[in-house]
This record gives C-alpha cells, structure tokens and sequence, in this order.
C-alpha cells in the first residue's frame, strides 16, 4: 500500500555518511518535530537525477527552508558511500542530508518502489517528494514514470 497524505511516515534506519562512517539515521528521530523536505530517485550518478534534481533541491534551498523547513533530505537506494560522494560531487554541504536506503526496505515501506530490472538497477525508487511535519506526509508528489515535474523543488516550494 502506497504511503498518503496525512500518513504517519514508517518506522526504518537508513544510513547517512558522517566523518567517513556510515552512521544509522532513525527514520522516527529524523522526523520527530521538524518539517522535512523529503525527495527521493532512482539513484545516485544517474543522468536526470544529477543535472536537475538534487542541484535543484541544493540552489533552492535557502528559499525552501526560509519557508519554515527544518531538513530536506535527498534518500536513495543506493549505499551509504555512494550517497556520500555522489553529495560531496554535487557539493551539498549542509543543504540536503544524503540518506542511503541501501536494501530498499524504507521505500517498500512506502510503497513507492520500482523495478528498474530492466536497466540492470534492481528494485529502486520511484521518483517523488514529500513534505512531511512532525512525522505526518502533508504533501505527497509521485512522478508519472520517465516525468521529471512535480518532484522538483520548483514544484515543492509552491507548495510550502
């Protein structure tokens, strides 16, 4: 079942890289009385994903957290050490965490995975972002499949 606005988003560990490490991140304690700006692809490196997506969430945002959010988080199903040098190549610096999902097991919790067998990438993430208050998804856009619109940070910070 696909996750819905007013939603509590699941319980789940992904992991984040922090001075070289691997660190746990707790999905329940990330979220817990903040507004988070959650954006989700396919994967790290891939073409769409790194000339619009992620530089869009990182030159916007100032805007977008001077709109009252606390984090925005780019998560994908890739590892922890790719996140962390795919973000350190786009140069996120502190603007977005770099969350890996690294088995998928969060974006199944979703219900927002896809099978990108095909390509030769496995189970991954659809695309979509989500604004999520205290826990709760309060906005919730899943792309069409191939479609590069309504996820974009563009489209989020209208809706903020």
């Amino acid at each position: 079942m696909t996750i819905k606005v007013g939603d509590k988003v699941p319980s789940g560990t992904l992991m984040q890289m922090k001075g070289g490490t691997p660190q746990p991140v707790k999905t329940d304690d990330f979220f817990a009385g903040k507004k988070v700006v959650l954006f989700a692809l396919p994967g790290a490196f891939t073409p769409t994903c790194s000339a619009k997506h992620l530089p869009g969430f990182i030159q916007n945002a100032d805007a977008i957290k001077h709109k009252g959010v606390d984090a925005i988080a780019c998560l994908s199903v890739n590892d922890a050490f790719v996140m962390g040098a795919w973000g350190d190549q786009q140069g996120t610096g502190d603007k977005v965490a770099m969350l890996a999902d690294g088995n998928g097991d969060f974006t199944k919790q979703l219900g927002l995975e896809m099978d990108a067998s095909r390509f030769g990438m496995g189970k991954r993430s659809q695309r979509f972002s989500m604004v999520v208050d205290n826990g709760v998804v309060k906005q919730l856009n899943v792309e069409e499949p191939g479609a590069f619109a309504v996820s974009s940070a563009e489209h989020v910070l209208k809706q903020l």
